[in-house]
This record gives structure tokens, C-alpha cells and sequence, in this order.
């Protein structure tokens, strides 16, 4: 009977051994090298786009007290409450009752720095309380650009001594600005907003989503359950995949030539700029769903067929259900790229000034990327730090986005 023989352990051996067990740990440490460099890389960027953006979620402010009742203001609740209130208040000489009590308050070279438009946030804080006519309230008017500059300690000197008179005797300060997540589009730092862009983009991802999703769905169900295997097919899944990396201008330049001509009266409308990203995003659904489809277990398909469903029960109760998760998640892929994107927009005309935000899915819009891109143009240093904000609500959007799309993705998500 033979005996087995224990396996010799040589130096050759040992050697390859202990080269083995060196390159697996050199190639933990790379793998975790290039986590935390990512990791690095991401909270540099959201720590310097946070310290910049800072600035621009406020505003430089004069404190100018009003004292209503010896301003001869009317306050007709019926008026005020009207879509004419702030005309009302107008042709009563409000803008001349501002000027005044600023004046008296800050001085005539402070006066002259003080927003034009600033009476208007005084008509709407009288709108919404006719309560203050009946006596004396301080505001918080807007500075000019210039004055606002020169409170940063930028600007001409003059502007700069004046800020610092003001600011010596407490009439001049930064505070927080809800209006930037209430206005649309201005040409003064001081009293642009978010809100417009933002809901802009709001619209075009609707658009986008409820033309990619079901058509990408249903083009990856075909492709991959019901078409025939030949030359054609080949040639649509090439073509699909070519689609997937075309640049993105020539997406905005096939909506430009289709969707414009059609549509003459849209333009920079949610609408044309929906249809001309879910022209880019609905590749990628198409591909990222064959591919989850093809993941399916066969036996799903069979199992179903051998208790009597139809092939269309089989595709639709088993097979989609058990690929949504990776649909959901090419869509997550996709609708982020169409959420940034710009050429394309760009392209068709949504960098329009739109001064007030959108009505509806036909009204002129723009959308955040497009915002930031204008306002990175401007030579104003209030922009600057109003484009760093713009920034992170684009980048919260996008978080909220994603966040809603995994949460779904795990909703549907099955197990087998």
C-alpha cells in the first residue's frame, strides 16, 4: 500500500509564495489609496464650493428705519391685496417715502448707493401686513452693487469709506437671503435668485423623464423579447450604442433643426429642452434595460411559461419587475447627465434673461447649468460668490434627485 508523501515546501515555492502574498497586499493598498484620493478629491470640492458659495446665500443690506405714520400712506386692504398692490402703493408716493427716511437715516452719499428697486421690498412687506402703516418699522433695504463691493472691501476707496461709516454706526451688514431662493434672473447681484433657473430645471427633467423612461423601457423589452436576431437588429443595437457617446452639442443641434421647426413658438421652453435631452438620455435606458433584462434567470421565464402565462404576462408580471432595479439605475445615470448638461441647451436658446420664473412646460426658461454658465461670464464679484451658491443648490438638486431615484430602485428591488 502506498503511503502518501507530505508536499515539499522548497525555497522556490516559498519565494512565489511570499510574492503572491506581496502583490495582493500592495494591491489592498492601492485600491485604498484610490478610495481615500477620491474621497479627498470630493470633500475638497464640496469644503471650497461650501466657503464660496457662503457669500452668495447673502446679502449686504441697509437698515433704514419708516415711519409710517406720517408717511400719508393709504392701506386699503382690497387694493393691497389685488394684483395691482404694489401700483397702488406706487402712484402713493411709496418710492419717494423710501428715499426720504433712507436719506435722513443714511446720509445723501449712502442714499445714492441704495438699490432703485428697493422700495418695492418695502411694498411687499406692506402687502403682506397692512398692520405696519400704523406705525414705525425698521427694513432691511438692499445696498447697490457698488456699495455692496465696497462693504467687501472691494471697489473704488470711496465706496470703501463709506461702508465703513456705515458699518461703524450699525446701519450696514450681511444677512441671510431667502429672496435668492424666491427671484429669477436680474442684472444686479444684489437681487437675482435661483428660483427661476431652478424650477426651469425642474420642468425639463419632467419632460425629459416621461419621454425617455417609457419609450428607452419599451425599445430594451423589444430589442431584447421580441425582435428577431438578424442584420437589422445588430445594426439598431450598434446604432444605440454609438448613440450613447455622441457628444452632446449634436444633440442640441438635431433639436435645433427638428424640434424648433416644428415647435417655432418654444423656444428656450421647457418643453424643446425636455424632448432634446431625452433624445441623449434615452440611450443609455436602453442599454443599461438590456442589460438588467438579460440578467434575469432564465428559469423565471420558464417557470412562469409552466403555470400557463401568456409570453406577454411573462414579460410584463416577471421579467420587468425583476430588471426595474437596473433600469432604474441607467435612468439614475442618465437623467444626472441631462441634469448637467449645457451645449445642448445652449444650442436651442435656453440662455435667454428670463426675469421671472416659468408658468408652465411652454413658457421661456432657463435651467441651472445654463444660470451658472451666464453668471460665471459676468465681470461683477457679486456674481462670483452667486454662482458658487448656484452651485451647491445645483448639487443638492442633484443629490435629491439621485436620492429619490435609489429609493425607488430598492423599493422595486426583488430578490430570487
Amino acid at each position: 500500500m502506498n503511503e502518501r508523501v507530505a508536499p515539499t515546501r522548497t525555497p522556490a515555492f516559498e519565494a512565489r509564495l511570499r510574492k503572491r502574498y506581496a502583490a495582493e497586499r500592495r494591491f489592498k493598498l492601492i485600491g485604498l489609496a484610490a478610495i481615500l484620493f477620491s474621497v479627498a478629491v470630493l470633500a475638497f470640492l464640496l469644503i471650497t464650493m461650501t466657503i464660496n458659495g457662503i457669500g452668495g446665500f447673502q446679502r449686504t443690506e441697509l437698515n433704514v428705519p419708516i415711519d409710517f405714520t406720517e408717511s400719508g400712506l393709504a392701506g386699503d386692504p382690497g387694493r393691497l391685496a389685488g394684483t395691482d398692490g404694489t401700483r397702488y402703493l406706487e402712484l402713493q408716493g411709496l418710492p419717494a417715502v423710501v428715499e426720504f427716511y433712507a436719506e435722513e437715516a443714511l446720509g445723501p452719499e449712502a442714499v445714492a448707493e441704495l438699490d432703485p428697486n428697493a422700495w418695492r421690498d418695502v411694498a411687499q412687506a406692506i402687502i403682506d401686513d397692512p398692520e405696519i402703516l400704523q406705525g414705525e418699522e425698521v427694513f432691511a433695504l438692499p445696498a447697490g452693487s457698488d456699495l455692496a463691493a465696497g462693504y467687501a472691501g472691494e471697489g473704488s476707496p470711496d465706496m470703501q469709506a463709506i461702508a465703513a461709516d456705515l458699518a461703524q454706526q450699525g446701519k450696514i451688514e450681511d444677512n441671510f437671503d431667502f429672496g435668492f431662493l424666491e427671484r429669477a434672473d436680474a442684472t444686479d447681484p444684489q437681487r437675482v435668485g435661483i428660483w427661476g433657473a431652478l424650477k426651469g430645471s425642474m420642468l425639463t427633467m419632467i419632460v425629459t423623464l416621461l419621454l425617455a423612461f417609457p419609450i428607452g423601457v419599451m425599445a430594451a423589452l423589444y430589442l431584447e423579447e421580441y425582435a428577431p436576431k438578424n442584420r437589422w437588429t445588430d445594426l439598431i443595437e450598434v446604432s444605440i450604442n454609438n448613440l450613447a457617446a455622441v457628444p452632446s452639442i449634436i444633440f442640441g443641434l438635431l433639436g435645433l433643426a427638428v424640434f424648433l421647426s416644428i415647435f417655432p413658438n418654444f423656444r428656450s421652453a421647457p418643453l424643446i429642452g425636455g424632448m432634446t435631452l431625452a433624445l441623449m438620455t434615452m440611450p443609455v435606458i436602453v442599454i443599461s434595460g438590456r442589460n438588467a433584462i438579460k440578467a434575469v434567470p432564465p428559469s423565471i421565464r420558464d417557470g412562469a411559461l409552466a403555470v400557463g402565462a401568456s409570453p406577454v404576462q411573462v414579460v410584463f408580471h416577471h421579467v420587468l419587475p425583476l430588471a426595474l432595479p437596473g433600469i432604474l439605475t441607467g435612468t439614475i445615470i442618465g437623467m444626472a447627465r441631462a441634469l448637467g448638461e449645457t451645449a445642448p441647451l445652449l444650442m436651442i436658446g435656453m440662455r435667454a434673461f428670463v426675469a421671472t420664473p416659468p408658468d408652465g412646460f411652454t413658457s421661456p426658461a432657463t435651467v441651472l447649468p445654463v444660470q451658472i454658465f451666464l453668471w460665471s461670464d459676468e465681470i461683477d464679484r457679486g456674481f462670483v460668490e452667486r454662482t458658487s451658491a448656484a452651485i451647491i443648490i445645483l448639487l443638492l438638486f442633484l443629490l435629491l434627485m439621485n436620492g429619490l431615484a435609489i429609493y425607488l430602485r430598492n423599493r422595486f428591488e426583488k430578490k430570487w
